[in-house]
């Protein structure tokens, strides 16, 4: 057993899912592996996603400290930036490997 934040998870791959488990988290931190994002920036970029879902997700991985939120008050309008933090770069071969993996079962499924 592993145990986060006083939560028990059976394995680790538990745990890992934990951290970017859902449908969308790994899309916006794929989005977020190239550097900072304001808000906007990553909810084009992710059309289907509604405005509520993003900004619980984003709230999720920077409560998770995956993800770290800046904003920007010195001059209007007030801008918001997403950034992973070193903790979600530690990531980024999993979400590599994920997205290669996709990219494969793609090609295996393409239609003909």
């Amino acid at each position: 057993m592993y145990t986060i934040n006083n939560k028990s998870y059976p394995c680790c791959t538990s745990v890992t899912m934990k951290f970017i488990g859902g449908k969308w988290k790994a899309v916006i931190l794929v989005h977020l592996k190239d550097g900072p994002k304001r808000y906007n920036e990553v909810r084009k970029l992710i059309p289907t996603i509604t405005e509520r879902t993003l900004s619980l997700q984003l709230k999720q991985l920077e409560e998770d400290n995956i993800v770290d939120r800046k904003v920007f008050t010195e001059k209007p309008p007030l801008m918001v930036e997403y950034t992973l933090t070193d903790f979600g770069k530690t990531l980024l071969p999993v979400l590599e490997e994920i997205t290669k993996w996709g990219i494969e079962a793609s090609e295996k499924f393409k239609k003909k």
